[in-house]
């Protein structure tokens, strides 16, 4: 039996703000582990109000799973890009059937802005910052704004900019929960092999990290997870991890 946690609205009246809201989350349950953070996410801290996001790509099994042990109905959110490999919309309506997960939300790209700033479709070829922002940022946003909160399956071994990543953060006024921040690339596997859980069809051919097929290659050895996203750009991130989001987040729109 978990601990009765302090309540987060104590902990934000002590501390003051979302990143002291998070900074006391993660002091407090950090080392727990990723299945007792998803129920005292789930369960206590944001009851009602937390979704999750997954791409449904390499890594997502495992979140997912554990989130259907806990509660099938929590909200998951899935960003519709319009870019995705048929692999990755596939392997998403699989893994529902799998975990029988009954509230996946696809969350789309505004159709206006699309037509006014991407009319063509390869805003990709020019302007890679646009493009994830039109396509993911500001959908992302929209996803999130009803909740408190929301949990991702991202992870320290992915990437060098994700190596000092906590467990809860603040993005704006809300705090994203990273449950599986601490495993590495064996506790991934051991999992996936403990439960039998199907892996996305791309990686067999190298895709270790999965995102829209114009912008996504297969990893070359001895290189991170992440190395075959926007290949031969400084570009790292997509924006849904970054201050775009959060300042999108913090519009008075949303």
């Amino acid at each position: 039996m978990l601990a009765k946690p302090r309540p987060l609205d104590r902990i934000g009246e002590v501390d003051g703000g979302a990143a002291a809201k998070a900074a006391g989350l993660d002091a407090l349950h950090g080392r727990l582990k990723p299945i007792e953070i998803i129920e005292l996410a789930a369960g206590h801290l944001f009851h009602d109000e937390i979704a999750a996001v997954s791409s449904f790509g390499a890594d997502s099994a495992v979140l997912l799973h554990m989130i259907s042990e806990i509660d099938r109905s929590l909200p998951v959110l899935f960003l519709d890009t319009g870019k995705h490999f048929e692999e990755t919309l596939d392997y998403r309506d699989a893994l529902v059937a799998d975990f029988g997960l009954t509230n996946v939300r696809v969350i789309k790209p505004e159709e206006a802005a699309l037509e006014r700033i991407d009319p063509t479709g390869s805003l990709h070829q020019i302007d890679t910052e646009a493009c994830c922002g039109i396509r993911k940022v500001e959908p992302l946003a929209r996803g999130v704004a009803p909740f408190r909160a929301w949990l991702t399956g991202r992870k320290r071994f992915q990437a060098s900019t994700r190596a000092a990543l906590p467990v809860f953060e603040a993005v704006g006024p809300r705090i994203r929960i990273n449950p599986l921040a601490h495993w590495t690339t064996s506790d991934q596997a051991d999992y996936m092999r403990a439960h039998a859980l199907r892996e996305n069809p791309l990686v067999a051919y190298g895709y270790l990290s999965i995102g829209c097929f114009p912008c996504t290659q297969p990893v070359q050895p001895g290189e991170d997870a992440r190395s075959g996203r926007w290949a031969g750009h400084a570009k790292t991130e997509c924006g849904i991890h970054l201050s775009g989001l959060e300042v999108s987040l913090t519009d008075a729109s949303l």
